[in-house]
């Protein structure tokens, strides 16, 4: 389907600089644009691409002044990044669609399903489960016993909600996720062996939050693991027993959180980066990359590096020390053998 620069430009709320019908019917990144494509310049640093790129469309800031003559059309917006996101969510949702509920699928005769839901072949819906309006549910999900899911949720193929969790509105979580699953729960026996500790809880997911492919989210002990909303959650991310996370906080991939840690509002967390359990962190703390947290950070606004996780200061001290230690230990090593012929001489003269 072929959009024309005005029909863009009205949707986005954008100021037309050229042709207002040229067409698109496709979306590329301004490096790779080609004719009948829409893109996009964000970043400066691709601003040589704007003036060699054959995409027909590109959307800009608006403060953005060519150096050079500029030939595809423009559209200026407040922000071309949330211009082109807008964009690509309607995209998105055209290409994706889903209606209706296809067959085979199974449905318990207690579940209820609202308006406007739509199920993909091969999902599994359980009993007394509740799925909410305007949901869009692709094929071989799985939905446990007393599931309650609001309205307007997208979860992808392959997804497992184990019984009792309950997941909030506008909701969306990627391939593959498991929700509920058992936390990591055993007593050790006086001959070494492991015994399983029910996990009764469930899990407990609000509004907004986004769960990436992969991801596990173990259910409680007792009472529920919490992702408060606006919680944005990368792939392969381990989330254990009692876990909460509060409301906004941002979590890269491959980060492991141990149980019954509880994470402030607005944190951010990068890729690797594993917190023992029972810690408290709090609100708008910055934890990097590959970092190891093994306290609790009690102070709002830190930000902490490294393994141990220290604040962002110690740590630069730190490797900037470990840059000087081979010159230090030459050093060291020269101190010992004139150290080891003063000895020498000491002896000599006795």
């Amino acid at each position: 389907m072929e959009y024309s620069a005005h029909q863009i430009a009205s949707l986005i709320n954008g100021e037309i600089i050229g042709n207002p019908q040229v067409t698109v019917n496709n979306l590329s990144k301004i490096e790779d644009g080609s004719p009948g494509t829409l893109s996009f310049l964000g970043n400066p640093k691709y601003e040589d691409y704007i003036y060699k790129t054959m995409a027909s469309i590109v959307i800009v800031n608006k403060d953005f002044v060519p150096k050079n003559e500029v030939e595809t059309t423009l559209i200026k917006v407040d922000n071309a990044h949330k211009a082109f996101a807008k964009l690509l969510d309607a995209y998105n949702t055209k290409t994706n669609g889903l209606h209706g509920i296809e067959q085979p699928c199974h449905i318990a005769p207690t579940a209820t399903i609202g308006n406007n839901s739509a199920l993909a072949a091969f999902v599994y819906v359980s009993h007394r489960a509740q799925i909410g309006k305007n949901c869009k549910i692709y094929s071989n999900v799985s939905i446990g016993n007393d599931v309650i899911i609001g309205n307007d949720v997208i979860i992808h193929p392959g997804v497992k909600i184990y019984q009792k969790c309950i997941i909030g509105d506008r909701t969306i979580i990627h391939a593959n996720a498991v929700i509920g699953s058992d936390g990591f729960g055993f007593t050790k026996n006086d001959d070494g062996s492991y015994t399983k500790v029910a996990q009764i809880g469930n899990v407990v997911i609000e509004e907004d939050v986004e769960i990436g492919a992969n991801t596990t989210i173990d259910s409680a002990t007792l009472g529920s693991t919490i992702i408060h909303k606006g919680v944005k959650l990368d792939n392969q991310i381990q989330i254990a027993h009692n876990v909460e996370i509060g409301e906004h906080t941002a979590i890269a991939a491959q980060v492991g959180i141990s149980g019954s840690t509880k994470i402030g509002k607005r944190c951010s967390i990068g890729g690797k980066a594993g917190i023992t359990g029972h810690l408290d962190i709090a609100d708008d703390v910055c934890i990097g990359a590959g970092s190891g947290v093994a306290k609790s950070i009690l102070t709002p606004g830190t930000t902490v590096l490294g393994a141990p996780a220290q604040e962002l200061s110690e740590t630069r001290k730190i490797w900037v020390s470990q840059k000087k230690l081979p010159e230090m230990v030459e050093k060291l090593n020269q101190l010992e053998r004139e150290l080891e012929t003063l000895r020498k001489q000491m002896a000599e003269n006795k």
